[in-house]
């Protein structure tokens, strides 16, 4: 069967933020400044892990590279089409764009969940198990980390891309949001959608929260394990996980709020959506940059090394 022939609508229509073009100006201004910065300081940390040997080598910054590449995709998914469509008096994605983007963000927000879980084990064994380290995380383990993590978001966003692609769509095709949300986008199929809700709220609320829920578990493990064996290590050890644990609260947050509940009608919806999709990845270059000296003196050596070629 021709998945395209058994919609009969060709674009869904995005409200977008608003509608009064003043603010839409003021937003457009605001949300281009935001993307360029993400672009910027996501590439700026993958460049210095891929370049600076130091960095490549050790597996927080392995992790932490990869992180930045996923929050810059995520982003880049999203933003540029909210972007121009402040400038739209019609904001429309066709319906092929629709589905695209559910499963680019569906497969790109799972892969980094499981990388936020793995690289809170990177930071047990980090500080619970120093000695062996460098032998229980090597590069063996850092790359198949990183292809699992790939790997279930793959069959996160397949789990339910595989059931959306195939419902009708006849209208309406209005969608209260900035991009194409699961959520949203199931309530406007022309057929029942009950089952398909309850394993979104399966494989996507309830999926974010229990990683969220064993993030914590992990944190706190480690806190009560270093206060412990060293009390005068626990504010090290904080400041080293305090990072991590905004990361987590900043990306899972959101997520929880709207798939835990997908399918009430709450506007605040969209706002959380740019939170995570924008916001999130904006602020982890800088919670990761600015609070880390190595990554700054690491930055200044790959600085000082090209102005030296030249």
């Amino acid at each position: 069967m021709d998945i395209r022939n058994s919609s009969m609508i060709s674009e869904f229509v995005l409200l977008g933020l608003t509608s009064i073009w003043e603010i839409e100006i003021l937003f457009f201004f605001i949300f281009l400044l935001s993307y360029a910065a993400i672009v910027a300081g996501n590439l700026l940390i993958v460049v210095t892990v891929i370049f600076d040997f130091h960095l490549h080598s050790t597996p927080m910054y392995f992790l932490l590279g990869n992180l930045s590449f996923l929050d810059m995709t995520f982003s880049t998914i999203s933003t540029p089409k909210m972007v121009t469509d402040f400038l739209r008096e019609k904001k429309t994605i066709s319906w092929w764009g629709c589905m695209v983007q559910i499963f680019l963000l569906h497969l790109l927000g799972g892969s980094e969940m499981t990388l936020l879980i793995v690289m809170a084990v990177d930071r047990y064994i980090a500080i619970c198990k120093p000695l062996h380290y460098t032998t229980i995380m090597n590069r063996r383990v850092l790359v198949g980390s990183v292809l699992l993590s790939w790997g279930v978001g793959f069959v996160h966003t397949m789990s339910q891309m595989v059931f959306t692609i195939t419902l009708s769509f006849c209208g309406p095709n209005v969608v209260d949001n900035i991009f194409c949300d699961l959520p949203l986008v199931l309530k406007l199929a022309c057929t029942e959608t009950y089952v398909l809700e309850l394993l979104v709220i399966a494989d996507s609320g309830l999926l974010s929260f229990i990683c969220f829920v064993l993030l914590i578990i992990s944190y706190t493990i480690i806190l009560v394990t270093v206060r412990h064996r060293s009390p005068g290590g626990l504010s090290k050890a904080l400041s080293t996980l305090s990072a991590h644990i905004t990361v987590v609260t900043l990306f899972f947050g959101p997520c929880i709020f709207i798939y835990a509940w997908p399918f009430s009608s709450l506007s605040v919806d969209k706002f959380l959506s740019v939170f995570y999709s924008v916001i999130t990845p904006l602020l982890n270059p800088i919670i990761y940059t600015l609070r880390n000296q190595e990554m700054k003196v690491a930055i200044g050596r790959l600085r000082t090394q090209h102005v030296s070629s030249k």
